[in-house]
């Protein structure tokens, strides 16, 4: 059946085969989530250097103790400070660390949990501190720090906090400055020159995390070379130095730490789930900048422009970060992330449209000489090779292009990809309204309106796009595609069955205008 298809028939085909098994996959296989069936305590084991050297040429050590094997204070988790955003709440633990940051916006409740929580149950929390040292990191992991501050509100500037844990032989001191925009400057202060290491913090793993959303690590170095280990990837543990950022990231939310000096060493571990860890190695004094909060670009922007890098879209970034650039500048003119998308289509679909108009003008000529080559195919049946040349005669004559329709389908795959990759991870569009119904354009359409729609266009697309099938079966095959598509797309977020959508009416606009230019073409050239 496949050597009567013409090549894009067989691109199309190919195409759709390998998006459903994509998706199937998926769907059935989701990708591995930290088990919420490790122990509770505040942290999980990690196998962190033993007797490995980091790249800054600082000596081997051990710290072969195990994270899990916790103190009652680690258990209790005591609150030493709570400080109070206009959207958030952030608590400080006994350990010195930021223990959980809670938002309490309503576009990011969880259905399970009620408000969404920025710092995992389980694994190492944002600002943890752990010694080299296996007896002075046992007396640290029981010693409770102190704060000097216990309660305080952000939502007019900023409050400073000192906490201090004094070890029999050593005095922390982390002095700590809170932002309203959820940035954090720490000074870490060490009473002796001791080996350490600060922790990022793990993410957590939402209820409604999207298929294909990557979560993981992110190490952005030198020239921005981003360097990204996914849960359930990480191996060996690698060390990075020339460090702009590094971030443990889920879709939507970041813990972040930045404004690293050029020769800090940034580490990458795993834990027992193959989920990677980061921690950065100390000083005597220690100074940098943090973040947790959601990957919004402006918010990230307006802290440190570096800090965008942060939103991350995979292979596709050379198209995804320009298109994000244009939707953003959209919006602020229309001021709805809906019609936004609505636009960003039709610019994409006008950009593309020479191209297009190319590839579709070839398909309503391989069309018309369809009867002309199934003639030469009869005749040279047995001399492939008379009956290949005799085709490729008859298109250069007809000045058909076999693979004159490729080319658009082609161009459009990586702006598809790209779109799915910004509207996947645009934490703006968490909340967005569309009309009516769509009140969250991060979310599924609840009523499946819009993918019954995408899948009606798609199929009477079909109908007025010209074909040349030469077998019933195959013919059957494309007619189920707008079905197969819907079936997919009926659990994606809103905002990309909009584009999708959006993408189809403007191809059937664009189909009726071609065939209208190919009628007018064939007219004019019998006369």
């Amino acid at each position: 059946m496949l050597d009567k298809m013409s090549s894009n028939q067989r691109l199309i085909l190919a195409l759709a085969i390998s998006f459903a098994f994509f998706m199937g996959y998926t769907t059935l296989f989701p990708p591995k989530q930290v088990s919420s069936e490790l122990n509770t305590s505040i942290e999980t084991k990690t196998s962190l250097p033993t007797g490995s050297s980091s790249s800054s040429g600082t000596s081997s050590v051990d710290l072969g103790h195990d994270i899990s094997s916790t103190s009652s204070v680690q258990s209790d988790n005591a609150i030493l400070a709570t400080l109070t955003g206009e959207n958030y709440v952030l608590s400080i633990d006994t350990l010195g660390r930021i223990s959980q940051k809670e938002m309490l916006e309503e576009k990011f409740a969880d259905d399970e949990t009620g408000h969404a929580k920025l710092v995992a149950d389980v694994g190492a929390k944002p600002l943890y501190i752990r010694f080299a040292d296996k007896t002075l990191n046992q007396e640290a992991m029981t010693t409770p720090y102190t704060s000097d501050v216990k309660e305080a509100n952000l939502v007019d500037g900023h409050v400073s906090i000192t906490l201090t844990q004094k070890l029999s032989s050593l005095t922390v001191v982390k002095n700590l400055t809170f932002y309203a925009d959820g940035h954090y400057d720490i000074n870490i202060k060490l009473s002796e020159d001791k080996r350490y290491y600060v922790y990022l913090g793990m993410h957590p793993t939402f209820a409604d995390k999207q298929m294909m959303s990557v979560e993981g690590v992110m190490v952005d170095t030198g020239d921005h070379l981003i360097n990204i280990v996914e849960d359930g990837d990480a191996s060996s543990m690698t060390s990075y130095n020339d460090v702009n950022l590094v971030s443990s990231f889920s879709q939507y939310f970041a813990s972040i730490f930045y404004s690293l000096d050029k020769d800090t060493t940034v580490k990458v571990d795993r834990d027992r789930d193959d989920n990677p860890v980061a921690f950065v190695e100390g000083l005597q004094d220690f100074t940098f900048n943090g973040y947790i909060g959601p990957k919004d670009y402006l918010i990230l922007e307006g802290i440190n422009p570096d800090l965008v890098h942060a939103i991350e879209y995979g292979w596709f970034t050379f198209a995804a970060a320009p298109l994000f650039q244009l939707l953003m500048f959209l919006h602020d003119y229309v001021g709805n992330w809906g019609w936004s998308i609505v636009l960003l289509t039709l610019i994409i679909r006008l950009v593309l449209f020479p191209l297009t108009f190319k590839g579709m003008i070839s398909m309503q000529k391989l069309k018309e000489v369809s009867p002309k080559v199934k003639e030469l195919q009869a005749k040279f049946k047995g001399d492939p090779q008379r009956m290949n040349a005799a085709v490729m005669a008859l298109y250069k004559k007809e000045g058909a292009n076999p693979l004159g329709g490729c080319l658009p389908l082609l161009m459009q795959i990586p702006v598809f990809f790209a779109i799915y990759r910004v509207l996947l991870n645009a934490v703006e569009l968490k909340g967005a309204d569309w009309i009516l119904w769509i009140n969250d354009l991060a979310h599924m359409d609840p009523y499946f309106v819009l993918p019954i729609l995408m899948g009606a266009s798609m199929y009477y697309q079909q109908r007025i796009t010209p074909s040349n099938f030469t077998d019933p079966m195959q013919e059957k095959i494309f007619r189920f595609l707008p079905i197969i598509f819907t079936f997919f797309f009926v659990t994606f977020p809103a905002g990309l069955v909009l584009y999708w959508l959006m993408n189809n009416i403007f191809s059937i606009a664009q189909q009726f205008v071609v065939n209208n230019k190919f009628k007018a073409m064939k007219k004019a050239k019998e006369v």
